[in-house]
């Protein structure tokens, strides 16, 4: 009984509804004294109930009675977010983010593979930009990148050890950085289709994980520095001169677009990033961006990067553990969340 319980109090969490809001999502098939009791371990629904409870939370029923064998603790969170996120949003973020956690790494023990980290260590306390630019080029060194652009932000970030998080939620959140025992994590918004800004959130939250700044730094200025750092990553300082030269009044869109395709960043990071560069002066960085307000492309820039950025290594080893009869199919819907028929379709053995 304390299973179901517990379970509920989390799927609720995670969809970010209070008792009286999952009655009412429920059509009033039960009520917030009826949903408390369940949570205090007082009581257990009908199949009914349990139906409807799984409808409205949209998990599957198998949900409220399977406890991951692993059980994480986030730690040391922070938030890339818009001012509008609520305290209940944060919490239906970090349900999740443990929820999704938990099935991973339950994943990996059972599969004897877990990921090393590849450690990057800046040892400068990073105070302003050019600290940031150094600490970039030595992470591109570091992990062996090269000067060219990054196919794959979220790939490299799972093969250096990151566990790469997707989470189902609003525009509100960007994304988040948090530790997990010994497993740093960064949380993505699912939900996000613009890949240029996925590869600079996820870049985002990796400079919180490995830059340190002065304690006396305000929020602001640190999250100032790992945009920075975000930029300097995707666009390395020698190739961005090159690219954009120095003293620029003015840039045409084809150009912006035909850098934005290569090199995976947005038109607004890389104003930001000749900004950056002494490029283009404040007054001018303010000028274009008022253009680019004006053109509306906060809503869609044009320019499309040729790329995805989606966490690979959780389905890699799910498929591998059913391909090698690790895990059993039984095991394998558990740890998608979803139905075994669900699964059953959607894959396709070949022998």
């Amino acid at each position: 009984m304390s299973i179901f319980g517990n379970r509920l109090a989390i799927a609720r969490k995670m969809a970010g509804l209070s008792l009286q809001g999952l009655s009412d999502k429920m059509g009033g098939v039960v009520g917030r004294q009826a949903l408390h009791k369940y949570e205090q371990h007082e009581g257990l629904p009908n199949s009914r109930v349990l139906i409807a409870l799984a409808q409205a939370l949209n998990v599957p029923v198998d949900f409220f009675f399977a406890e991951p064998e692993i059980q994480v603790v986030l730690e040391h969170v922070d938030y890339r977010k818009k001012s509008g996120m609520s305290k209940t949003q944060q919490m239906a973020i970090e349900e999740q983010c443990v929820e999704e956690l938990n099935r991973y790494l339950s994943l990996e023990s059972i599969m004897q593979e877990e990921k090393e980290m590849s450690e990057f260590v800046f040892n400068k306390m990073v105070s302003n930009t050019d600290d940031v630019e150094a600490a970039a080029q030595q992470l591109r060194r570091d992990w062996e990148l090269g000067d060219a652009p990054i196919p794959n932000v979220v790939a490299m970030l799972e093969d250096k050890g990151y566990k790469v998080i997707e989470l189902n939620t609003d525009a509100n959140f960007d994304g988040l950085k948090a530790y997990a025992g010994r497993a740093r994590v960064i949380g993505l918004n699912k939900n996000i289709e613009d890949v240029c800004r996925k590869r600079f959130t996820a870049l985002h939250e990796l400079a919180h994980h490995v830059l340190l700044f002065p304690t006396d730094m305000p929020e602001r200025e640190k999250e100032r520095l790992c945009h920075c750092f975000a930029g300097a990553v995707l666009f390395p300082k020698i190739q961005a001169r090159e690219s954009m030269h120095n003293e620029r009044f003015h840039f045409y869109l084809p150009e912006l677009v035909m850098i934005k395709e290569y090199w995976g960043i947005s038109i607004a990071a890389l104003f930001a990033r000749a900004k950056n560069l002494g490029i283009i002066s404040e007054h001018v960085h303010t000028k274009l961006m008022i253009g680019y307000n004006a053109r509306k492309y906060r809503e869609g820039e044009p320019g499309n990067f040729r790329g995805e950025e989606q966490p690979l290594r959780f389905r890699q080893l799910l498929y591998r553990g059913l391909a090698e009869k690790i895990i059993s199919i039984n095991e394998a819907a558990s740890l998608t969340q979803k139905t075994v028929g669900a699964l059953r379709n959607e894959l396709d053995q070949l022998v």
